[in-house]
C-alpha cells in the first residue's frame, strides 16, 4: 500500500537512507519502493512509499529522527474538486472506520514553506465537509487524526524549484516523528562535553543506520565523551567503547562529571566498559571474532583534533612494535602517542570491524571531503566484507563536508583477509610519514587563507540543493 510520507526538510541525503534502514530493522524481507507526487522535485519533502503494513510504517516514524509524519492517503488533486473525487473513488470499507459515530477526530491543515492563518485554514475545512464524518471534534485527545496539506508555493528561502501546479492531499495519520529526543538528548543540556562531541539528531541518524535495537552489542572505538553510546543505549543496546586518551574515559572532569555521569543523567544503563586501547594496537585477544552486532564512530580527521595512535619517535622512525610499561609506572602512566593518518585510522577500523562484527552486521562512520578547484573522482575506503549500503553527505562549510558511510558485512573474515590486513598496516607504519605527507593535512585545507571556495558557504546554503562530491578525500 502506498503511503505519504513527509520529511523534515533538512540533511536532505539522509532520509531515504535512514528510513530504508529502519524498514529493514523491522522487517528484513522488505524493499522499499519511493514515488515522487506528480511535478514535485526530488528533493521536495513529500515523497510516496509502499509499505506492506500500517504497522510497519507506524514502527518507522516512531523511530525515525526525520520523518515528520506518516500518512493512509485517501486523495489528491489539483484542487477541492479533484480532492473530492479522488476521495469519493477510495474504498469504503478503509475509510468508514474512522468515520463512525461515537468516534472523534481532529483534521490539521498544513502546507510547506508558508503558514496558514485561522481564517485560511478555517475555509480549507469548510471546503471537506464533502467527507461524512459522523463523530464529534477533539482538539486535544482525538481517536483519529487527519491532515489536510495543501501546497501551491514552496514558499521562500528553502532552495526549491517553483511548484508546476497546486497539489492538496488529504489522509489519515498514521504516526508522527521519533524527533522529540533530540531536544531531550541536546548538547547543551549534557554533563560532560569535549571538542568533538556528536549532536544529539546525527548520533541518533547513526544509530539508526546502524539498525540498533535490545540485545545488540554496540561498539565505538572513539568514545570521547560518548555520544553515539548514548543514543544506541536510548534504543536498548548494550554499548561498549574505546578511546586512546585515558584521561576521558577514566578521569573526566571529576567523579560527578565523566563519560559515566552522561549516562545516569538519561537513566541509562552504562556501557559494559570504557577502554584506553588504540584503533592501531586493537585490545581483542588473539581468535576473538564476530561479537559485535553494529560499529559506530566519527574517526578524528584532524579540522577539531588530530588523529593519534600509541608510540612516540621511535614509531616515526620506522619501529612498528608496541612498546612496553614497566609495572611500577602502570598506575599513573599516560601514554605517549604519534600522529595517525587517517588512511591508516580507516584502514585499521575496516580491518577490525571485518573480524569482530557479525554476519550482517554494520560499520557506519565519517569520513571527510575536502573541496577542491577540480572535480575528482570519489573512491570510498573499501574492504572484501563489506557492501556499501548510503553514502549520506553533510555539508559542514564550504571548504569541506563529511559522507556518513553506511557498510554492511557480507562476507566472512579470513586468513589471507587478515595476513593482506597485517602488511598493509606495517606498510602504513613503516612509511608513516609518506603517507602523512600524501593525505595532506584537513585542518590546513580547511582554514588555508588562499584556497578558493567551491561550495556554498554553510551560513548561504540551500538545504535543498543537491550536494556534490568534490575535491580529494583524505
Amino acid at each position: 500500500m502506498w503511503y505519504l510520507c513527509v520529511f523534515y526538510h533538512r540533511l536532505l541525503e539522509f532520509r531515504k537512507p535512514e528510513f530504508e534502514s529502519l524498514a529493514g530493522l523491522f522487517d528484513d524481507d522488505y524493499t522499499v519502493e519511493w514515488r515522487l507526487p506528480d511535478g514535485y522535485h526530488p528533493d521536495s519533502p513529500f515523497h510516496f512509499v509502499n509499505l506492506p503494513s500500517e504497522e510497519l510504517a507506524r514502527s518507522i516514524a516512531n523511530r525515525s529522527i526525520l520523518l515528520k509524519g506518516i500518512y493512509e492517503l485517501w486523495g489528491e488533486g489539483c484542487n477541492f474538486e479533484e480532492l473530492e473525487e479522488a476521495i469519493s473513488k477510495y474504498p469504503e470499507d478503509r475509510k468508514l472506520p474512522y468515520l463512525s459515530h461515537g468516534s472523534t477526530f481532529k483534521i490539521t491543515v498544513d502546507s510547506f514553506g508558508k503558514v496558514f492563518s485561522s481564517h485560511e485554514q478555517s475555509d480549507r475545512l469548510q471546503k471537506l465537509s464533502f467527507i461524512p464524518f459522523k463523530g464529534r471534534v477533539n482538539l486535544r485527545n482525538p481517536d483519529h487524526k487527519f491532515c489536510l496539506i495543501d501546497n501551491n508555493d514552496y514558499g521562500s528561502g528553502n532552495g526549491l524549484p517553483p511548484i508546476v501546479e497546486r497539489r492538496i492531499f488529504f489522509g489519515r495519520e498514521i504516526a508522527t516523528s521519533h524527533r522529540k529526543v533530540v531536544r531531550k538528548y541536546q548538547l547543551k543540556s549534557r554533563k560532560y562535553l569535549g571538542p568533538t562531541a556528536m549532536d544529539a539528531e546525527m548520533a541518533f541518524l547513526m544509530a539508526n543506520q546502524a539498525q540498533v535495537k535490545s540485545g545488540k552489542l554496540v561498539y565505538d572505538p572513539f568514545v570521547g565523551t560518548g555520544s553515539i553510546l548514548i543514543s544506541a543505549a536510548h534504543f536498548g543496546a548494550t554499548t561498549m567503547g574505546a578511546d586512546i586518551d585515558i584521561r576521558v574515559v577514566r578521569d573526566g572532569r571529576g567523579p560527578d562529571c565523566n563519560v559515566w555521569s552522561n549516562f545516569e543523567q538519561y537513566g541509562l544503563p552504562p556501557p559494559v566498559a570504557l577502554l584506553r586501547a588504540d584503533n592501531n594496537l586493537p585490545p581483542w585477544r588473539s581468535g576473538l571474532k564476530e561479537v559485535l552486532d553494529a560499529i559506530i564512530c566519527d574517526p578524528p580527521y584532524g579540522v577539531r583534533a588530530g588523529g593519534r595512535k600509541s608510540g612516540g619517535r621511535k614509531l616515526l622512525k620506522g619501529t612498528v612494535d608496541p612498546y612496553t610499561v614497566p609495572e611500577e609506572k602502570r598506575r599513573d602512566h599516560i601514554p605517549s602517542t604519534a600522529p595517525y593518518s587517517l588512511a591508516e585510522c580507516v584502514h585499521d577500523l575496516l580491518d577490525v570491524a571485518g573480524r569482530m562484527l557479525v554476519m550482517g552486521g554494520r560499520l557506519v562512520y565519517f569520513y571527510p571531503v575536502v573541496a577542491k578547484d577540480e572535480e575528482e573522482a570519489v573512491v570510498f575506503p573499501c574492504h572484501p566484507c563489506f557492501e556499501v549500503i548510503a553514502k549520506c553527505e553533510q555539508i559542514l562549510s564550504y571548504r569541506y563536508s563529511r559522507v556518513l558511510v553506511t557498510m554492511v558485512k557480507v562476507r566472512a573474515y579470513r586468513e589471507e583477509m587478515e595476513i593482506a590486513g597485517r602488511m598493509k598496516r606495517l606498510d602504513l607504519k613503516e612509511n608513516h610519514l609518506k603517507w602523512m605527507e600524501e593525505a595532506g593535512s584537513l585542518h590546513s585545507a580547511v582554514f588555508s587563507p588562499d584556497m578558493q571556495a567551491t561550495t556554498t558557504p554553510a551560513g548561504d546554503e540551500k538545504c535543498s540543493q543537491k550536494p556534490k562530491y568534490r575535491g580529494k578525500y583524505v
